[in-house]
């Protein structure tokens, strides 16, 4: 089919204008203000300065082979090439294009063309998981969308034993990035496979027995993980059936800053998916609508924290979607003008959510600039703790991380979670106040389920021997009197950053 056969829509321009429009949030921020990335770059500080850095007295790091790796690894050579700082924002402004273009490449694959109806998965790029800052588990699931449409193309070009092949390596590569892009790109393929083989009128022992299969080439990673020991990936499993964190994840796509706009952003996909299954116009692929039931049930029926990573719902949920979405297609009841209307209804909301996330961004940027004006009345190598407040989607949680990054200074807020991180902290003279969540504070209350404390507690609490600055990052409310014997060097509204008195 040529160029000129194909609607506006589906044109390869269209789709070069579409994932260089995802692109757009992330270009004017220094710093993309998503909310780990801060703490995840404190840890490439580390792990590029080597043995020799003063880091080195505060942090340990060795590299060990564990599905968690994506982004550092490539930091690697992009900060040798860019610097650190630039190469993990070219890192990530990478992400959401190859989401987009995973996306739009999976439509093609399941059905012949890029249905219209797929404008309306795009927006799912910048869904919660990534505006947290799950960088590694981003760039996996980004990388995932795009093997699955190679698996389809392959399957329907009959080249299954090359298929076989190369996704030895492709599946290891995607392991390595983040273990949860493989667990995604193997329930797509397998679900693929049963639907494929299904089709064939072959009954459902057969079809199981090859859908399974058909899909060794997958499990190369986990047969490792088995051998190794190390089936965690690098942590534990846990908290089963937490209902009320199952019907966040729902509650929670698209969420970013404006509460209305993204609850009418939630409906409106929710009103798509509705539209598609009354109106006699649009259908649904089975290929990939049989992923979105399976990408359901392992939601309800995963554990919140699996494999390591929390937040299995939260992850999982905007993949279902997006797969549901991908699904829909038109019926020959369809006309040209239904169509065309589709398309632009769908690049519509595209382009109102693009621009919502330029905006949100672009504020997020300027308030952690505001904030990092802080690190340069901060001495190299200091030993320093911060406290923030508590609020859900907080994106300064982690900026403390930047003082790693530019002033090699200590920061409490790395992750010292053994096996799911190759860096840990050996600064061992503050207990409970060098890792994370102690930089994570609460206004009044002590908070068990995250293990939070109030932000008076923390500040008569901690060990002022061990640390030789305090910084505050938009706090809640607290005693100053708790600050005496400290010296503030720089203040900017509610921030501020202390000396501690030395006697």
């Amino acid at each position: 089919m040529g160029q000129g056969d194909l609607q506006w829509w589906e044109r390869r321009s269209t789709v070069v204008v579409l994932a260089l429009a995802a692109v757009i949030p992330l270009l004017w921020p220094t710093i993309p203000p998503l909310m780990d990335l801060p703490g995840h770059m404190g840890r490439y500080r580390v792990q590029l300065d080597g043995d020799g850095s003063v880091l080195r007295q505060f942090y340990d790091f060795h590299w060990a082979l564990v599905g968690n790796l994506g982004v550092d690894l490539l930091i690697v050579p992009m900060a040798w090439l860019f610097g650190l700082e630039l190469g993990v924002k070219l890192i990530v402004m990478a992400i959401p294009v190859l989401t987009v273009v995973g996306m739009l490449s999976i439509a093609r694959e399941v059905h012949g063309r890029i249905p219209p109806t797929a404008l309306f998965a795009l927006p799912l790029a910048y869904s919660v998981p990534f505006l947290f800052g799950f960088v590694n588990f981003a760039l996996s699931t980004a990388l995932a969308l795009l093997a699955f449409a190679l698996w389809l193309r392959l399957a329907r070009i009959g080249h299954l034993m090359l298929r076989a092949v190369i996704f030895v390596p492709i599946s290891f590569a995607i392991w390595i990035t983040h273990t949860y892009g493989l667990g995604l790109l193997g329930v797509l393929a397998f679900s693929a496979e049963l639907v494929r083989h299904r089709d064939r009128g072959e009954g459902w022992v057969d079809v199981m027995v090859k859908a399974t299969v058909g899909c060794l080439g997958l499990a190369g990673p986990f047969a490792l993980m088995l051998v190794s020991g190390n089936s965690a990936g690098a942590g534990g499993t846990g908290d089963w059936f937490n209902w009320s964190a199952k019907l966040e994840a729902v509650t929670v796509v698209l969420r970013d800053r404006w509460p209305v706009y993204d609850l009418l952003s939630r409906l409106f996909l929710a009103g798509v998916l509705l539209f598609a299954v009354c109106n006699a116009r649009l259908g649904f692929e089975r290929l990939l609508a049989v992923g979105a039931v399976v990408l359901l049930v392992a939601c309800t029926a995963l554990p919140r924290v699996t494999m390591g990573g929390s937040f299995t719902e939260l992850r999982l949920v905007p993949f279902m979607l997006a797969a549901a979405i991908l699904a829909i297609a038109p019926t020959p009841a369809a006309t040209p003008r239904f169509l065309n209307i589709i398309a632009v209804v769908g690049l519509a909301f595209f382009a109102t959510r693009i621009a919502g996330n330029t905006v949100s961004l672009a504020i997020a940027a300027q308030r952690q600039e505001q904030a990092l004006a802080a690190l340069d009345h901060l001495p190299v190598g200091s030993r320093m703790i911060s406290f923030t407040r508590h609020s859900w989607g907080n994106r300064l949680e982690h900026l403390a991380g930047m003082a790693i990054v530019r002033r090699r200074a200590f920061s409490n807020d790395q992750w010292n979670a053994t096996g799911l991180n190759l860096m840990s902290v050996v600064k061992a003279d503050a207990p409970q106040f060098v890792s994370d969540p102690s930089q994570t504070v609460t206004a009044t209350k002590i908070d068990e389920g995250n293990s939070l404390i109030p932000i008076d507690m923390a500040l008569a609490r901690f060990p002022r021997q061990a640390f030789d600055y305090v910084w505050l990052i938009d706090p809640p409310a607290y005693d100053v009197r708790l600050t005496a014997g400290m010296t503030p060097v720089w203040r900017a509204g509610n921030d501020v950053l202390f000396r501690i008195d030395r006697k």
